[in-house]
């Protein structure tokens, strides 16, 4: 049997379209909203993957325009820190 795979959103935190529009269809409709409920957008790429898709999805189901959203927060630290380097105070740009 050839199966239909549900196409997935975010891959840090393994969630699918269709929760996404589910969740939409429920009423929630602010990124961070479906952050909460989901973790997407809160793995290492902090939302640069699923946070274009899932505010696409808000804005045709919603119909409102994408510069109308909210625009979801984004916590820091977004790249990875050494302990060290944060004890001693440094930046990290230079460790790389």
């Amino acid at each position: 049997m050839n199966e239909k795979k549900p196409a997935i959103v975010c891959r840090c935190s393994d969630v699918t379209l269709e929760q996404i529009r589910d969740l939409i269809r429920k009423g929630y409709t602010s990124i961070d909203e479906i952050k909460r409920i989901t973790r997407a957008g809160m793995g290492p790429c902090q939302g640069k993957t699923c946070g274009p898709i899932i505010e696409r999805e808000i804005a045709q189901i919603t119909g409102s325009k994408i510069e109308s959203l909210a625009q979801h927060r984004q916590r820091g630290p977004i790249k990875g820190i050494k302990l060290g380097t944060l004890a001693a105070g440094g930046d990290h740009k230079h460790e790389e």
